[in-house]
């Protein structure tokens, strides 16, 4: 899959479901570069399935994504981000420290992702895969909710995909 290049100060949010190989695609990026709320539930509780640890693990994030907007250097937000209402904080974000925003939307059959999350190590419940597929936003909607340029997976990894 092809590798981003964002410029200087962008907040790139990944987009997809539990499965769709949003965090496989972030680890190929500069790990200083990654923004993981499942990394902030481990800390937290030693579990990165602990939903309970999410409002603590967002305030990470929201601290780290801060301290790297206003120094401009580009970040990658590692969770579903799937929930419009989650988009727009971010977006928030980044338009309070005038930097530029980009998404990738991993634009993967459900099939395919109830394949990849059966097979990992730690398997998000079936149910809540499909329910975050289907509130899983379009490219237009990214684009109409201000993100400045949307990826489809889909495309980065025809692009990146060898001879």
């Amino acid at each position: 899959m092809q590798l981003l290049t964002l410029p200087a100060g962008t907040m790139c949010a990944l987009v997809g479901p539990p499965g769709c190989g949003k965090s496989t695609f972030a680890a190929r990026h500069p790990a200083s570069w990654r923004i993981c709320l499942d990394l902030y539930r481990l800390a937290a509780t030693d579990s990165e399935a602990d939903q309970t640890a999410t409002p603590v693990a967002a305030e990470i994030q929201n601290l780290l994504l801060d301290a790297r907007l206003a120094r401009n250097l580009r970040t990658i937000l590692d969770s579903t981000n799937v929930m419009a209402h989650v988009r727009a904080r971010l977006l928030a974000r980044a338009r309070y420290w005038q930097r530029p925003t980009a998404a990738v939307l991993f634009d993967v059959p459900l099939t395919t992702v109830e394949t990849q999350n059966a097979s990992r190590d730690r398997v998000v419940p079936p149910h809540v895969v499909r329910e975050l597929h289907e509130l899983t936003p379009t490219r237009e909607q990214l684009l109409t909710e201000g993100f400045g340029t949307v990826y489809l997976a889909s495309e980065l990894a025809t692009a990146g995909a060898g001879p």
